[in-house]
């Protein structure tokens, strides 16, 4: 292979491997947090809440919009060798000038907040590993291997620190500190691949004005976003002095996050780069092709999960975070809708606004939403707290939804989300009923006297309830045609069938 040459990305392989990714991030927290919400509690998870969604305000100003940004411009010059490692450069310097002053301010708050003082300090390498992060560089080269691999060591390395070091309610500093090491180290490993994929460039001739002030473009959407996903947490904790009502919110939009990573966050990562290459190269129709089928999986998975959630939410919460978690079920209620919302706003701003180029559109829109949501939390949570919280994200999500649909031109409508749409609704408000009452008859009928017997009745009924959503929603989508149902099928029939053809010959 040419030294200025870089094998082709294949959208298959990157998928394959992002879902990887993806699927160890669920499977983390699925096997970490039972542990963590039981030996630290709802107060320590809530002081870990709390701090780090104060922290996700400094990574932003110290990233300013460069992962969006860098990943675009990478992807639109990856096929000139000598522009894009000029490029990198030049934003990775900026950042670490933006990255020096946020830690010079961070230092400062760490001793002002003497009462969080400790937690502040041990997330100072999270802070430290912005500078560092990359993959902004690989996913415009479409390299998700390189991010991925890494970081996969690296999260399963902190999985076993974890149940090492975390053992009594004490350690929520070592809990905050793993936490924070692990992002850092995540980031640095992405430097060994660096050297094979940049040229020599001179630094002398390196410009970051245009870099800064289009960063910027990308900047203020970021911190509006993190207004209705971040600051809820902050607030809370502001508002109500209470670490539990940040601890059960924590849950809960935990459990959320983790469902959107599966519905929506490979799709768009992988796709994002793709589709930002098309739009240089002018492919107006694949890419309304690829929006259209990409919307499509987010949607069957999205209502699949979401119905499916407040089925098993009343089961769910007991045995996986234990006693003193009740709060969280209806507060995951609440939330669920949060997953289609998010899905449709997600995949037209990575798919559509972003590699478009309409960035400055989307971010007004962003802007408008995050001021919407910030009054409604101010009004809401001194009365409500959690749920008040939810309420405004789901109306400020719901309103930049609506307005980047109709923004979108023609690249995805009304109409057509609610093509994509019905049959899933259908098949998703027949499964949940009927999982909840799987999930109260295998509970009833498999109870057991001690702590033990009824925590395995419990988790044996859960799964019994999982398992007959899966079969009720997929089987409906069956009996109405669902397209991107059967073209899954397919791809299995096809994939399987080559591999007994492979090990016949």
């Amino acid at each position: 292979m040419s030294k200025n040459k870089i094998k082709k990305p294949s959208v298959k392989i990157n998928f394959i491997y992002r879902t990887f990714f993806d699927v160890l991030t669920i499977i983390t927290p699925l096997v970490t947090a039972p542990y963590v919400s039981r030996v630290l509690g709802a107060n320590g998870i809530g002081i870990y809440s709390y701090t780090s969604s104060i922290m996700s305000f400094f990574t932003m100003f110290a990233a300013l919009g460069t992962v969006t940004y860098g990943m675009k411009e990478i992807s639109q010059n990856r096929d000139d060798r000598k522009k894009s490692s000029r490029l990198f450069w030049e934003i990775e310097i900026m950042t670490v000038f933006t990255s020096a002053v946020c830690l010079f301010v961070w230092l400062g708050l760490s001793v002002l907040y003497k009462e969080y003082t400790p937690y502040l300090l041990a997330l100072i390498p999270m802070l430290i590993g912005t500078t560092f992060d990359i993959s902004w560089f690989f996913t415009g080269y479409e390299k998700v291997s390189y991010t991925v691999i890494n970081n996969s060591i690296i999260k399963i390395l902190s999985l076993v620190c974890l149940f090492v070091f975390i053992k009594s309610k004490d350690d929520v500093f070592l809990y905050v500190l793993l936490n924070s090491l692990a992002s850092f180290f995540g980031s640095l490993s992405m430097w060994i691949h660096l050297p094979k994929m940049l040229v020599k460039v001179s630094f002398k001739g390196l410009k970051f004005k245009r870099h800064f002030k289009e960063t910027m473009v990308y900047f203020i959407p970021t911190i509006a976003t993190s207004v209705y996903t971040v600051l809820d947490k902050t607030l809370i904790g502001i508002i109500t002095n209470d670490n539990y009502q940040n601890g059960y919110y924590d849950q809960a939009y935990k459990i959320i996050r983790l469902v959107n990573s599966v519905v929506f966050t490979s799709v768009n990562t992988v796709m994002g780069a793709r589709i930002a290459y098309l739009f240089a190269k002018e492919k107006l129709g694949e890419i309304k092709n690829r929006i259209n089928r990409s919307m499509s999986f987010i949607l069957l998975v999205g209502f699949g999960a979401t119905f499916g959630l407040i089925g098993i939410a009343e089961k769910f919460v007991p045995v996986f975070f234990g006693e003193g978690y009740e709060p969280v079920t209806f507060l995951i209620y609440m939330m669920s809708p949060l997953i289609i919302i998010i899905g449709v706003s997600n995949c037209l701003g990575s798919q559509y606004f972003t590699p478009s180029g309409r960035r400055k559109e989307s971010a007004k829109i962003i802007v408008i939403g995050s001021v919407i949501n910030l009054i409604l939390n101010l009004c809401m949570i001194p009365y409500f707290k959690a749920q008040g919280a939810i309420v405004s994200s789901l109306i400020a999500e719901g309103f930049i939804s609506y307005v980047y649909v109709k923004k979108s031109r023609g690249y995805m409508t009304f109409l057509q989300l609610f093509k994509l749409s019905w049959k899933r609704v259908v098949a998703g408000v027949v499964m949940c009923p009927s999982v909840m009452f799987a999930g109260n008859f295998f509970e009833n009928s498999l109870s057991a006297g001690d702590k033990l017997g009824r925590l395995l009745s419990s988790s044996l009924g859960l799964g019994i309830q999982m398992l007959t959503g899966i079969v009720i929603y997929v089987g409906i989508l069956a009996l109405l045609r669902d397209d991107m149902l059967f073209e899954f099928i397919k791809m299995f029939k096809q994939s399987v069938l080559k591999k007994l053809f492979r090990k016949k010959a």
